[in-house]
């Protein structure tokens, strides 16, 4: 396409779209809800059909948690008009319907910032000056660099980094290690920044992370409590707003524990509870307290299943006064009863909230407790996480139909979907949060460090594969010490870069690749742990100016390390989105074949009733043991225990006040706890530079009013938010929306830094801080104290 071609014809105008953002943000719903499609189709179907527009079935593969029907109306090869799924809306199946991100693509996909070219460095790494060079050039660059680190380091010296920005199936990131596994290998990576914490937990208790009910389960309740959990703006899976209507319109009540008020609030909850951010476990250690001492507990469900509960029931050789009931009612070491009123201090929740909301939970049965992951994102988010298992076993919430395990929440069945063959030499790992460790000090690390599958790790980490990702510096906690971290040549190598824009983590690349859209590609794409569907995404239009596909270019990358024959296997693209799905059908013989997967776009499965995990658990203990080392949900973990850590990670969940939480010295000299949510107007950094979106969900830092006098900042003053890893400069929202004491800055605006390094786009990870957690060693970026002035 020629590069002086007018991209953007016309179809929805931006003030539709921007009344249609205003619907969808009033509460009155949220992104997903029926009432709400029914008006976006209604707008987004009216008036005649241009001639000749062909519409093209699709989805978005970036990180979002929800995979949508997306479809593109394109005439004369460019996209004219987004729509979304209008299949016959019914309980059984709810339209996998389109929020406003995928709705505003074209003003992503006709960016006029679009890379185009491939480039080279020529300044300082991270200036973002480069040089325009040839496809050639560029692969045969890489090639050298992969070849000289490989025999001069070895495979654990290369790292295919951290990246989410493109999902599918067939993903740039896929190609890459499949090409280096085949090469020799490469330092591979557990868990994910968003759920490192709930990964690692939850099997201490359950010995796995499924532990959810399906959604449909939902109706059943009678009460659901939303706990950090903002659905509404993080999408996580398509339609779960519908799912929790329903369960609502059947008559369960809802319960939202959150420092903000936020839309979900707003749409659905019966009650709002505002608590301190990192002190989830002191509010769930009260309720506990209050279930005990008023014999509100399911002691025949914790005699029967449970480990560790009591004094009765712990593993032998264990000393007396370790069990969870002592800690619980203060028999053991701290002497401190977990009483209400000790709660109230800590959380800023009233004792009285505490006491009812405690009685509910024990009491309205069959009840869901569904964490959401940002309270696990914390300094010790792994208690959270193991804390929420436990409520759910003492009121006997376990395997029931309308009530929920908690802990990593996904739900119950999965379908084994067929994915592209990888096999790496390697066996090192490291927990994805701790890459800057294994650039710094890689060599030498052990299983203290999270370092898994090696004893050692033999090199620091040289070479970066950084592809459709912006976690290099714009997702990783303190941007400022990652940058020069980065910058330092001496360090890593030789880093590579495949991105649609200039982001922050682009300006880092040695050799920068322009990428191809998700409309300008074919791929497959599935949902996060919610939804029982897979989609396929058909290109829609030809790719621009020298933007290639990664298949193609990582192909020529294994020609020039003499291995394109045994890479591609002689298949093209499509013969490998071919194989996926004769493998998903040798698992599931309804599936679909090919051709017909791909002309409708997607396929659902139907279940005659819910899946409850723990059910066959539950109803027949002795022949269905839970997968943990005792066959039973263990509250008190032996293998815990023997980590020998009481105070980071002890053998029970426990609330263990957080450096930077609300008990710390800091406080003194940052007063404020910040928070960094999700956006509706962004898929973690995705979509930051799209025009409609800014209007849509400005990048503001919600204050109480009180703090907010107490500054002199009034509503739309242009503020700092600062401590001693950095600031930046954005619009205040005044709002009694966020509980005193406590700010929030969405995540995923890009680090723009002025020339004093005073960020002024309002990148939360400017004041985040690179402290991975004790046993996951994972992501705590809601753990920040800060001051916040007028500027």
């Amino acid at each position: 396409m020629a590069e002086d071609t007018k991209l953007w014809l016309k179809p929805i105008s931006r003030r539709k779209f921007l009344t249609l953002s205003a619907a969808a943000a009033g509460g009155a719903a949220a992104l997903t809800t029926l009432s709400w499609g029914k008006k976006v189709d209604a707008v987004s179907n009216s008036g005649s059909q241009d001639e000749g527009v062909k519409i093209v079935p699709t989805s978005g593969s970036h990180n979002c948690g929800g995979r949508c029907i997306v479809k593109a109306h394109v005439k004369d090869g460019v996209i004219v008009r987004i729509t979304t799924d209008d299949a016959p809306d019914t309980e059984a199946r709810p339209q996998l319907r389109a929020c406003l991100r995928c709705r505003s693509y074209r003003n992503r996909l006709y960016h006029p910032d679009r890379l185009k070219y491939p480039m080279k460095r020529v300044g300082k790494r991270g200036e973002g000056k480069f040089q325009r060079i040839s496809w050639d050039e560029a692969i045969t660059t890489i090639a050298e660099q992969t070849k000289r680190i490989m025999q001069q380091y070895g495979p654990e010296a290369i790292y295919v980094h951290y990246a989410s920005g493109n999902a599918g199936k067939v993903a740039e990131r896929v190609w890459m290690q499949r090409l280096l596994g085949l090469y020799g290998g490469y330092l591979n990576y557990y868990g994910t920044y968003s759920t490192a914490q709930t990964q690692y937990a939850t099997p201490y208790t359950y010995g796995t992370i499924n532990t959810g009910n399906s959604r449909e389960d939902w109706v059943n309740s009678k009460l659901i409590i939303l706990w950090g959990w903002n659905p509404t703006e993080t999408i996580h899976g398509t339609n779960t707003m519908y799912y929790l209507r329903r369960a609502k319109e059947a008559g369960a009540k809802i319960i939202v524990i959150d420092p903000r008020y936020t839309d979900t609030v707003i749409g659905l909850a019966d009650e709002w509870i505002p608590i301190r951010p990192t002190t989830d476990n002191a509010l769930m250690d009260a309720m506990a307290y209050v279930m005990i001492t008023e014999n509100l507990h399911d002691q025949a469900f914790l005699d029967k299943y449970c480990l560790g509960f009591d004094e009765e029931h712990m593993p032998p050789g264990i000393p007396p006064g370790n069990s969870y009931k002592s800690y619980i009612l203060g028999l053991g070491d701290d002497k401190t009863p977990k009483t209400p009123e000790w709660a109230e201090a800590i959380t800023g929740v009233p004792r009285n909230t505490i006491i009812k909301l405690a009685r509910e939970y024990a009491t309205m049965k069959p009840a869901a407790l569904l964490q959401g992951w940002g309270p696990q994102r914390q300094a010790y988010g792994e208690q959270f996480v193991r804390g929420g298992t436990v409520l759910a076993a003492i009121t006997g919430n376990v395997g029931i139909s309308g009530g929920w395990a908690s802990g990593a929440g996904y739900q119950a069945r999965t379908q084994k979907i067929g994915s592209i063959p990888i096999k790496n030499p390697c066996k090192a790992s490291i927990s994805c949060f701790i890459w800057p460790d294994a650039i710094k000090r890689g060599k030498g690390m052990g299983a203290a460090d999270g370092v898994q599958g090696v004893e050692r790790l033999s090199a620091n980490i040289k070479l970066i594969f950084n592809l459709a990702g912006n976690t290099l510096i714009n997702q990783h906690s303190d941007c400022n010490a990652t940058a020069q971290l980065l910058q330092d040549e001496s360090l890593v190598e030789f880093i590579v870069v495949s991105e649609q824009f200039m982001t922050p983590s682009a300006k880092f690349a040695d050799i920068l690749l322009p990428a191809d859209n998700y409309m300008e590609r074919d791929d497959i794409v599935t949902p996060w742990g919610f939804g029982d569907y897979l989609l396929f995404m058909n290109k829609a239009v030809d790719t621009v100016f020298e933007c290639r596909n990664g298949y193609d270019w990582v192909t020529d990358l294994a020609d020039k390390l003499g291995l394109k024959e045994q890479f591609t296997e002689g298949r093209t693209l499509e013969d490998w989105l071919r194989y996926i799905v004769d493998e998903t059908r040798k698992n599931h013989p309804e599936f679909p074949t090919y051709e017909e997967f791909k002309q409708k776009g997607y396929y659902q499965w139907q279940y005659p009733e819910p899946a409850i995990a723990f059910k066959k658990q539950i109803e027949d203990p002795v022949n269905n043991p839970f997968p943990t080392p005792s066959g039973k949900i263990e509250i008190f973990s032996e293998r815990l225990w023997k980590m020998n850590n009481p105070k980071e990670i002890p053998a029970i969940p426990k609330y263990v006040p957080s450096w930077e939480g609300p008990q710390d010295p800091l406080r003194e000299k940052y007063p404020l706890q910040c928070i960094t949510p999700h956006y509706r107007r962004r898929s973690h950094s995705t979509f930051d530079n799209v025009p409609w979106m800014e209007e849509v969900a400005p990048q503001v830092v919600w204050i109480n009013p009180i703090d907010a006098e107490a500054r002199g900042i009034k509503d739309g003053d242009k503020v700092k938010v600062f401590n001693d890893r950095g600031a930046m400069i954005l619009p205040a929202k005044v709002t009694p929306r966020i509980m005193p004491g406590v700010v929030s800055v969405p995540q995923g605006a890009w680090w723009s830094p002025d020339a004093n390094g005073v960020d002024q786009r309002g990148c939360a990870n400017v004041i985040t801080k690179y402290h991975p957690t004790p046993l996951a060693h994972g992501n705590p970026q809601h753990t920040n104290l800060v001051q916040v002035v007028k500027a």
